[in-house]
């Protein structure tokens, strides 16, 4: 099998979440840092258009978004399962939750001026200009929640989650780690990144000792790879076949047309391409770069969009 290779940076939350899932079913991995802002030209190369971190590159197929990733890595390794029976359905959802609203919820929370040194570094004004910048053409100038709505929301998640861990349950739904279990600690992994309000955790004491037993499943064996290497992957490589995939047709549209795919939710560049997998879950497309070369991107069907062009 090719190698696994993360795109990513190192205070990227969903990245950590990813990184986690390596420590925990074993696999060594080769790393790919990005820049945490645009432009991105190595990354885009691969993804034609796509920026949200992380990215999976598998030889040259491409996977986008860190819950069609997790699905990767499972069929890659299935044990220890991200889905455990008979919690899988209430594990995708809370995961789901996490993933969207808790996270927002936390983004509102930690980026507080007395906390943004440690998110992001020592940064001069212009830099942290070209960030502010950076993410509010991301969201699309949505606006972001309040801190003090942030605090007051977060506190009563955190106490939810909490409670979860009650009756000595080592994970937030019973004996064996899930997909949800890394959705919300990516969430408290970034808290506990800003160190100056980490402290709000001090008071869901069960939490806490699960965010540290989690901390300890570690990132496993990593090894860094230039963008320029993984942009020679993708071109010496050919994509996996894509004719196993059931043909799910909720568009109208014929395998072999041209699609565009972009993000429902923020971030809405879309990739562009020949459809190759329209599934129940996943949708991919065919396409060609002077830098990668010929790859198939991979999408969720949750959280995106398909238009014919």
């Amino acid at each position: 099998m090719p190698d696994l290779i993360l795109h990513h940076y190192q205070n990227s939350p969903f990245s950590e979440k990813i990184r986690l899932m390596f420590g925990f079913k074993k696999l060594a991995w080769k790393s790919v840092l990005i820049p945490p802002v645009m432009p991105k030209p190595n990354l885009t190369a691969l993804t034609g258009g796509y920026r949200r971190t992380p990215v999976l590159q598998v030889g040259a197929d491409i996977y986008c978004d860190t819950a069609l990733i997790a699905d990767v890595l499972e069929r890659v390794a299935p044990s220890p399962s991200l889905y455990p029976a008979p919690v899988t359905g209430l594990a995708r959802t809370l995961a789901q939750w996490a993933d969207a609203t808790l996270f927002w919820t936390v983004i509102g929370y930690v980026f507080q001026p007395i906390a943004i040194p440690h998110l992001l570094g020592p940064l001069t004004p212009e830099q942290m200009k070209a960030f502010g910048a950076d993410r509010a053409a991301m969201r699309g100038n949505a606006p972001r929640m309040t801190a003090q709505e942030a605090t007051g929301n977060l506190k009563v998640y955190l106490r939810r989650l909490d409670d979860m861990l009650a009756d000595g349950k080592r994970y937030l739904l019973g004996a064996q780690a899930s997909i949800a279990d890394f959705s919300v600690y990516h969430c408290m992994w970034f808290i506990q990144l800003a160190q100056p309000l980490a402290g709000i955790l001090d008071d869901v004491p069960r939490l806490k000792d699960w965010v540290a037993r989690m901390a300890g499943v570690g990132h496993h064996q990593s090894e860094m790879l230039s963008a320029e290497r993984a942009l020679e992957v993708a071109r010496d490589s050919t994509a996996a076949e894509t004719r196993g995939f059931p043909f799910v047709d909720t568009h109208g549209v014929a395998l072999g047309e041209r699609v565009s795919i972009m993000p429902t939710d923020y971030a809405f560049d879309p990739v562009e391409g020949e459809l190759v997998i329209s599934a129940d879950n996943e949708f991919a497309v065919r396409r060609e770069d002077p830098k990668a070369g010929r790859v198939v991107v991979h999408f969720p069907r949750i959280g995106f969009q398909m238009k014919k062009i």
